[in-house]
């Protein structure tokens, strides 16, 4: 309270020669704060109030600098100062009243046109005199900018997404005026510093040339859904998902996979992803493949908790994702979804979406045509990538402008016989530059790259370390899991404990035995007291191998784990609202004893993965049994997959709009 802090401060003003001006300033502090006006250096005769009348028909050769010290005590506060600038009058009728001529307003400062790189600031500025005091608002492309209401509009990072053309509206009661329309360029960060970009002439540039476009950073977000509590289940979504997890990880994306995701885990899980966006991250991609649908050119993603009748309450909007990754200035943001698009005809909400940002950064890859079905194959029962997929992971290492591989991609998708005129691929983009998922990272800055990689480790559990490529920076390893640890049991016996990861929401453990006493001849070490929030199918439990988990995806991290082994799979790890605990149970039996001794061990191994986050409300609802599966194969194939060639295309139920 003995801080005294102005909040009001008076305003510079271009006036009419003989009209009177009020200044104001107003402050908060301790009681009895006092005021007195300046002019110049010079107080102002009983100018002791917080409002100053000036009279401008006084000799224009005194100072027109006003300035207010506001005090109590012996502590005081200066307001700014406020110019007074006297137009003067050829006629009698423009000194007659308050409201100023044509020169009560006025700009001073016209915004001139840059040429910026991306990552650069930008800066604009309109100053103008006026009496009352004049406000501005900052115009892009003659579209309002939102919050730009300052006489400076500040871009702290711009990306191509600030481009375009800009002019100030600078107004008050009486008038309006309007700044000097000027450009504002901006082109990409080039490998050779400070040098001027040019337009590209859109053919393949060579690495290093004046013409290669450089990456920030590279994220994704990697969610397939397949174990619906009230739908029909998929089955191409998991292999789908690890198989885009692998690819784009040798592209050096920092990649969240995710399956089997609820309402509010989906909600959350793009927002943390979001944190990992923000201004300069070249590209953020977005997949989903799983029940979704399209009403009136708006996509909705249907989580795994979705009622039976579900409308777009129940579901996530594709369109308001994108207007937050706009809000985070990436330089490309890439959307793929592998779902149906029929319409959805419990809902009947016309969705209020606002109006998108005119980025010329935004890339929708569509597994299927607007009204139209996503399907998966069926290989004589075993499980296989989805159409899509199965056709996109050809090309996604190739060094082509990602719009220009997704034709490639629905070229190809075209030649299969089974889904001809049944399901095509749809690109939508307003993308203006040569911009690939092969384009080289070159961080922005130390502080912004600082930033997101804490994010990111915080996502993953990661240990960083140095990565030789990238001096200055830090680069986390996706998969790191609770380190391997040892367990010795008073009998004498030593457990090891190990993990592997299939995704950032399933880990594997296994359990093996290292050493054992002579006298003890049988030996075993089985998990139980696993938390009940997680989806743990007790025949994916303690399996003496490998394949029994009922994995497909078993051989890209058994090749890892040692033999003789027993392996428990724990699926859902989002939904862990605590620390991972756990006994070992160890089960022995000595020689010429026919009796087995029991020992347990608590176990705790922290919050492994994705489980960091707290993806899970406080309190959940509990998913019925049916879906609480914890292997993907657990649950019966839909009854419609067959052996003929078109059984083999699984379709969605009428209703189920699936892929």
């Amino acid at each position: 309270h003995d801080v005294i802090r102005i909040t009001v401060q008076p305003e510079s003003q271009v006036v009419a020669e003989g009209s009177r001006v009020s200044l104001t300033c107003w402050a908060t502090g301790p009681p009895g704060l006092t005021y007195q006006w300046f002019c110049g250096r010079q107080e102002v005769p009983g100018a002791t109030a917080p409002e100053l009348m000036v009279d401008t028909a006084a000799p224009l050769g005194l100072p027109r600098w006003y300035i207010c010290r506001v005090s109590c005590g012996a502590a005081f506060a200066f307001s700014r100062w406020a110019h007074i600038q006297v137009e003067r009058s050829h006629s009698p009728e423009s000194a007659s009243g308050y409201c100023p001529s044509m020169a009560g307003l006025q700009i001073l400062q016209q915004p001139r046109p840059c040429r910026l790189a991306e990552g650069d600031p930008l800066v604009l500025e309109c100053r103008a005199l006026g009496n009352p005091p004049p406000q501005y608002q900052w115009f892009r492309n003659r579209r309002p900018v939102e919050g730009a209401r300052a006489p400076q509009l500040q871009v702290q990072l711009v990306t191509t997404a600030e481009r375009g053309t800009y002019s100030c509206r600078v107004f008050n009661l009486f008038h309006e005026l309007w700044s000097q329309e000027v450009d504002v360029e901006i082109g990409p960060r080039l490998f050779a510093s400070g040098a001027p970009w040019q337009d590209g002439d859109g053919d393949s540039p060579e690495p290093g040339s004046p013409d290669q476009l450089y990456a920030t950073d590279k994220v994704a977000l990697l969610v397939g859904n397949m174990h619906y509590v009230h739908h029909k289940h998929l089955r191409a979504p998991m292999v789908d998902v690890h198989a885009l997890g692998a690819l784009l990880r040798q592209l050096d994306f920092k990649v969240v996979s995710l399956l089997d995701l609820r309402r509010d885990e989906m909600q959350m899980a793009v927002d943390e992803f979001l944190l990992l966006l923000d201004k300069g991250v070249y590209a953020g991609l977005l997949y989903y493949a799983g029940h979704g649908y399209e009403n009136f050119g708006t996509s909705f993603m249907v989580p795994i908790d979705a009622p039976g009748s579900y409308t777009s309450a129940h579901c996530l909007c594709v369109q308001h994702v994108l207007q937050r990754m706009q809000q985070r200035r990436t330089g490309l943001n890439i959307f793929l979804l592998d779902m149906c698009r029929k319409r959805n005809l419990n809902d009947d909400v016309i969705p209020q979406v606002g109006a998108l940002e005119v980025t010329a950064n935004i890339v929708f890859g569509y597994a299927t045509c607007a009204d139209a079905e996503a399907y998966e194959l069926s290989q004589q029962g075993e499980l296989s990538n989805g159409v899509f997929v199965t056709f996109l992971k050809r090309w996604l290492l190739e060094d082509e402008k990602i719009t220009v591989l997704l034709d490639k991609v629905a070229e190809d998708m075209g030649t299969l016989e089974l889904t001809r005129g049944r399901q095509a691929l749809e690109l939508r983009s307003n993308l203006s530059e040569r911009r690939a998922l092969t384009d080289p990272i070159r961080p922005l800055g130390q502080a912004e790259t600082s930033a997101r990689n804490l994010q990111w480790a915080k996502a993953h559990g990661v240990c960083r370390h140095r990565d030789p490529q990238r001096v200055g920076t830090w680069r986390g390893r996706p998969r790191v899991l609770p380190e391997s640890r040892h367990l010795r049991f008073d009998c004498g016996v030593t457990v090891q404990l190990g993990f592997a990861a299939e995704f950032s929401n399933i880990m594997i453990i296994y359990t093996r035995i290292l050493a054992a006493p002579g006298d003890v001849t049988e030996c075993v070490a089985k998990l139980t007291d696993l938390p009940e929030e997680l989806d743990v199918d007790l025949k994916c439990t303690n399996r003496e191998s490998p394949e029994e988990l009922g994995s497909p995806l078993v051989p890209t991290w058994s090749v890892t784990c040692p033999s003789c082994c027993l392996y428990s799979r724990l699926c859902g790890l989002q939904r862990l609202r605590q620390e991972l605990t756990f006994t070992v149970c160890l089960q022995y039996r000595y020689r010429h004893v026919a009796d087995f001794v029991e020992e347990r061990r608590a176990v705790s191994v922290g919050r492994p993965l994705i489980a960091k986050l707290n993806l899970s409300p406080p309190d959940p609802g509990k998913l019925p049994a049916s879906g609480g599966s914890g292997s993907p194969l657990s649950a019966s194939p839909p009854s419609s997959w067959g052996n003929s060639p078109e059984e083999n295309l699984s379709p969605e139920v009428p209703g189920s709009h699936g892929v």
